[in-house]
């Protein structure tokens, strides 16, 4: 197994330290996941509330004994409406379990909270469980320092069938859970039907190919509104790549075998990027920049008609409308000729770290699998936008009334659900995510603001992320 060195591990963290990165559904170079799952308050009340304070049965074997609570620190980069959800989430669970108390601790951005433990690798301080964005699942998987999650899934025979597999195939590595799922997203296509219909196309029908797109962005142009735009964010290159079923790097996206190469020059890539500045120089998009919250507020303005997020903004951008128009959504698009992929999920995980004592970790695994239960992934959703990890929250209540409230978020699930099995759609996996997503969007910038060609500036973002992937696996102790 691999791991990284103390020595080439403070390299890797002062890299790191530079990536400005979200993780999954907002490119506003902060904490993606909190803007994405953090809908303002016009966003409506948070209904973290609702969380139940019942915990799932436990066997015998799950007990934690204890003359003395076993105290628990989760590490953590929520805010808003998904800190609060947090809070009542672990408030809930030392109600009901007195053998077990769980702090909660935010810990600022996913890139400052990882590279805070980081600073404490090799030694016994840091959490018990964290919060990792999943572009950090190399660096988690390399490190040596978190228990796999299947150690305790095969210990008490947990059943992972009960969990989403598309979600939970992200976070395997080697065959082997490494982390359990928390707050999962994907992106989708937001459109404004009202404009649709005014432009003589079928509200009903979204583009589902790069070319529906295009005419329609064109038709859907006049003075004042912009057919479309779309965010300059890596995240999107990602998933556009899987969408055609394109591995993003080599090795298997880097499953296989660690990857050595970025594969982001590829047709896949080539051809997305001259579609996208074929747009732009049409004014049929517009570009408004890195931040999807820019893009959020022109769609909800009504200054563009089409746009790209996450699921997780699906609350906070109607709310945005607010009934000026009707919200549509559909899946991402793909060329027609590419071959069905699918969409990667975003978000983050959660991992036990492996320098805490036995049972601490056994008490770590007791509350992470409170947090499957479908009654805490319901309400979960429900608080924050993002996916339930367990089919069976779908059952509850709270989150049927909320699909009813906001019935575009069934798209996500459809869109989540048809994706392919694949490598592509399984997500690619490199210990310099981070910086690569910088480059990426570097080299998008660059060509949408003409200075380059589209396949000349990949040919660049993908040398520049090959050479960081050899840095990195350098440091990587076979």
């Amino acid at each position: 197994m691999n791991q990284v060195s103390t020595k080439a591990l403070l390299a890797v963290s002062a890299a790191a330290a530079l990536a400005l990165v979200s993780a999954c559904g907002s490119s506003n170079n902060g904490n993606n996941a909190v803007s994405a799952a953090q809908p303002s308050s016009a966003n409506g009340p948070s209904q973290s509330s609702a969380t139940p304070s019942a915990s799932p049965s436990a066997s015998p074997s799950e007990s934690v004994s204890a003359a003395k609570p076993v105290k628990l620190t989760w590490w953590h980069s929520m805010t808003g409406p998904g800190a609060e959800a947090i809070n009542k989430i672990v408030s809930d669970f030392n109600a009901s379990h007195p053998d077990i108390q769980v702090q909660a601790v935010f810990q600022g951005k996913y890139d400052d909270s990882l590279n805070k433990l980081k600073a404490t690798l090799g030694s016994s301080e840091g959490p018990d469980i964290i919060q990792v964005y999943e572009i950090g699942s190399r660096f988690m998987a390399d490190s040596q320092a978190i228990t796999p999650m299947q150690k305790f899934i095969d210990q008490d025979s947990f059943d992972l069938s009960q969990l989403e597999p598309h979600i939970l195939q992200y976070y395997t590595v080697d065959g082997k859970l490494n982390a359990m799922p928390f707050n999962t997203s994907n992106p989708i296509l937001y459109y404004n039907k009202d404009a649709f219909k005014a432009a003589g196309l079928d509200p009903e029908k979204p583009p589902t190919t790069y070319e529906e797109f295009e005419k329609d962005a064109k038709a859907l142009t006049k003075k004042g509104q912009a057919g479309a735009s779309i965010a300059i964010y890596g995240w999107f290159m990602e998933q556009f790549f899987a969408n055609q079923n394109a591995d993003y790097l080599n090795n298997g996206n880097g499953r296989t075998s660690p990857a050595t190469e970025s594969l982001v020059n590829a047709d896949a890539g080539v051809n997305t990027l001259t579609w996208w500045k074929r747009m732009i120089d049409a004014k049929t998009a517009t570009n408004l920049g890195r931040n999807t919250d820019d893009t959020d507020a022109a769609f909800a303005a009504g200054q563009i008609a089409m746009t790209l997020d996450s699921t997780a903004s699906l609350r906070n951008i109607v709310n945005q409308v607010g009934g000026k128009f009707e919200v549509g959504t559909g899946f991402l698009p793909r060329p027609a000729s590419a071959n069905q992929g699918g969409v990667v999920v975003g978000g983050a995980s959660l991992y036990i770290m492996n320098n805490k004592p036995e049972d601490e970790q056994q008490a770590s695994w007791k509350f992470i699998k409170y947090l499957t239960s479908p009654e805490v992934q319901a309400t979960w959703s429900v608080s924050t936008g993002y996916f339930p990890i367990t089919k069976a929250a779908y059952d509850q209540q709270v989150l049927k009334d909320n699909m009813a409230k906001y019935p575009q978020f069934q798209t996500a699930v459809d869109q989540l659900h048809a994706s392919a099995d694949s490598t592509a759609t399984q997500g690619a996996m490199m210990g310099v995510f981070p910086e690569a997503r910088q480059v990426v969007e570097g080299a998008i910038e660059s060509v949408l603001n003409g200075k380059q060609e589209p396949k000349a500036a990949l040919d660049d973002a993908a040398k520049q992320i090959t050479d960081k992937i050899a840095q990195y696996n350098s440091t990587v102790k076979k």
